[in-house]
């Protein structure tokens, strides 16, 4: 599985920006699919990430950093995964990399199998 991430940039606080992340090569029926951060100086961690069941059911999660922020949503059919961040803060300037795992929820670096390379987020005050 190859991931694809894209759409950092610079952005003003209070801003939005929204991330993309492109899956190719093996696709899974269920899945998680989401996002961690690393800020300078600090280590990866986690953001937001959806889980599909193979079906049409899908629950969403997120760090209680981003909640009522950030807004994670996915596109099966174009197997890519989308992070909406708005109302940006100086402190989510960081590389943003996407991460995967084939059936079980990704809340900790150890339970991600995939990642994207990153993608730079800065939020300037």
């Amino acid at each position: 599985v190859q991931l694809q991430a894209s759409g950092g940039g610079l952005v003003q606080a209070g801003g939005s920006l929204r991330l993309s992340c492109a899956a190719s090569g093996r696709t899974f029926s269920s899945y998680a699919m989401g996002w961690f951060r690393q800020a300078p100086g600090k280590e990866r961690e986690f953001v937001a990430a959806i889980n599909w069941d193979g079906g049409y059911t899908y629950y969403t999660y997120y760090a209680d950093s981003v909640k009522g922020r950030f807004t994670i949503s996915s596109d099966n059919a174009k197997k890519t995964v989308y992070l909406q961040m708005n109302s940006l803060k100086p402190e989510d300037t960081a590389v943003y990399y996407c991460a995967m795992h084939p059936n079980r929820e990704i809340r900790r670096l150890e339970d991600v199998r995939y990642w994207s390379q990153g993608t730079l987020v800065t939020v300037s005050s």
